[in-house]
């Protein structure tokens, strides 16, 4: 063989030996802790990853959580299912988190398409199987409200102020789409001021409090949602004004300044007619006056035409003045 080939040949071979041991040294504990584990991943599916820019130990510690927990690839837990939900922007640990912990519960059927639709979604899968395994209290109202207490009005008049604690359990098949707690708490909340209001007495709904329990839980107020309501208690029942009898209250007070308006408006209507009385008075005073000055005018006139004498003059003089005295007498008896 010629010493050219021979020097190609020895640079080839140790190429492919770099390459091999570049290989091992990389891969190699992902290859051995593969192996190890059962978890099925190849050398082919590791640089895949590296060429598709996937976190390959992030693949393999999923899918060695998957296969220690029992979940086979029977499943649809495959490296490839894992590298698209990575691929998606998911969040591949808490998937497999969620799924083993609703396999071990016994109780919940999750599939691993369901958790990554839902981990998608951008829910917390993993919380919302806890929530499903153990069910969560929900206050109503809530403490982040502006309000503490639910205030409802009975129909004799009385407020009370109720607190409710709302146990639900999250529904996964329903997680998407569904509504969350803060309808839950707005559902419940109008429920419970619906029942207190068709209560004839608020002593009623203080004797026997399972009554508002009763009629908001026949409502189904966990329709289109993303829970199931295990039970609403009524942790807490004050009693409040007496709104009715405040109205009633606020209603006379009404009706007192409408009377007091008309009645100040008939008094305003009385002093404008006596107002036009006394300018009538005055008008016919002026009259008076008027006419009273044309009467030296007509006796001048009289006088000068020869219907109207001295002695006339005079005896009309007498009678004016007797008339003043028996005014002036008339009017010192009175005082």
């Amino acid at each position: 063989m010629p010493a050219g080939l021979q020097t190609v040949l020895a640079v080839f071979v140790t190429l492919i030996v770099l390459l091999v041991l570049a290989i091992f040294m990389f891969y190699g504990r992902l290859l051995i802790k593969s192996w190890l584990t059962g978890a099925g991943i190849g050398l082919g599916d590791f640089i895949g990853m590296t060429l598709r820019k996937v976190n390959s130990r992030l693949i393999l510690q999923a899918k060695i959580m998957a296969v220690q927990a029992g979940l086979g690839e029977e499943t649809g837990i495959t490296s490839k299912a894992l590298e698209a939900h990575y691929l998606a922007g998911g969040n591949v640990l808490l998937v497999i988190r969620a799924l083993i912990a609703a396999d071990k519960a016994k109780i919940i059927k999750l599939t691993f398409r369901e958790a990554t639709a839902i981990d998608l979604a951008g829910r917390n899968v993993l919380d919302s199987v806890q929530t499903s395994v153990y069910p969560k209290v929900i206050d109503c109202p809530a403490r982040t409200s502006a309000k503490d207490s639910l205030d409802a009005l009975a129909k004799d008049g009385i407020q009370l102020k109720v607190r409710a604690r709302v146990t639900v359990r999250a529904n996964l098949q329903r997680l998407i789409g569904g509504a969350t707690e803060e309808t839950i708490i707005a559902r419940v909340g109008q429920g419970i001021v619906s029942a207190i209001g068709s209560a004839d007495s608020h002593k009623e709904v203080l004797e026997n409090p399972d009554l508002i329990s009763r009629a908001v839980l026949k409502q189904q107020l966990d329709s289109q949602t993303a829970f199931e309501i295990v039970s609403i208690d009524i942790a807490d029942i004050d009693v409040g004004e007496n709104i009715g009898a405040r109205l009633q209250a606020d209603q006379a007070e009404a009706d007192t300044r409408v009377a007091r308006a008309r009645a100040e408006g008939r008094r305003a209507m009385a002093v404008a007619a006596e107002q036009e009385q006394i300018a009538r008075i005055e008008e016919a005073r002026a009259a008076l006056v008027e006419a009273q000055a044309e009467v030296p005018k007509a006796m001048a006139e009289a006088f000068r035409s020869g219907r109207l004498g001295i002695l006339d003059y005079y005896k009309l003089r007498n009678v004016q003045a007797d008339t003043d005295m028996r005014r002036a007498i008339a009017s010192m008896g009175e005082n």
